[in-house]
């Protein structure tokens, strides 16, 4: 099994910008994840790509994956009423450079 891949995109309340890039500037790897990235990708979006050392690591970390964003949840607007404050999506690493 190889290694997967999850990236999450965010959009940042008004005001907020900050404390969001500080919640991720202080947090620890999980286990099973190789790395992690914040791309700031507009004034107040952002995609968070995380690496991992397979699937079943991910979802081993899901819960924590979830517990960290509650704690987070009110520095992030609403994409839409289907996604909610994330847009996440998920899969195996096809191809590494």
């Amino acid at each position: 099994m190889g290694k997967f891949s999850n990236v999450v995109r965010f959009k940042v309340k008004e005001g907020a910008v900050e404390n969001f890039e500080q919640h991720f500037q202080g947090r620890e790897a999980l286990p099973g994840m190789l790395g992690q990235i914040l791309i700031k990708t507009g004034d107040r979006t952002f995609c968070a790509v995380g690496t991992w050392e397979s699937e079943s690591a991910i979802a081993a970390a899901r819960p924590q994956m979830i517990e960290f964003l509650d704690s987070m949840r009110d520095l992030l607007e609403e994409l839409s009423p289907e996604l909610g404050v994330t847009d996440p999506v998920s899969g195996p690493i096809v191809a590494e450079m």
